[in-house]
């Protein structure tokens, strides 16, 4: 069987590297599924769960946006921040989610407002990832 290789990069250095038969990602422009053999994609993910098989496990990640290159098998991640559904703690992302709401809420002069919206969609999306 035929496998997609995907390799994630984040600013800290090589995430994770895995094989897989099936690879779903969430860009810009709405849910892709990328099987092996498909063509050449140059794309911006968004906000969003990203779904694998690894070892006959179906595993689930919280990725920050980023951005997705996929040639002859080879799918490379290039991301901010990603975690595992597994590795997400549920309090952490909802004290993160309170903490974005209440700068939003608050209104303060000065406050970065699409900086405060991007933090709480990571967060919603890190609680919605861990289930």
């Amino acid at each position: 069987m035929k496998l997609i290789h995907v390799r994630i990069v984040t600013p800290k250095g090589c995430y994770k590297e895995f094989d897989t038969p099936i690879l779903n990602v969430k860009t810009v422009d709405g849910q892709r599924g990328i099987l092996p053999n498909h063509m050449p994609i140059v794309t911006m993910l968004d906000i969003g769960k990203m779904e694998s098989e690894e070892s006959n496990e179906r595993n689930a990640y919280a990725v920050a946006g980023g951005l997705l290159y996929f040639r002859d098998n080879l799918a490379e991640i290039m991301t901010d921040a990603i975690e595992n559904q597994k590795d997400i703690d549920e309090q952490r992302a909802l004290a993160a989610k309170e903490r974005a709401m209440k700068r939003l809420e608050q209104q303060k002069e000065g406050l970065d407002l699409k900086r405060a919206e991007i933090a709480l969609k990571k967060a919603v999306n890190r609680l919605n990832v861990k289930g």
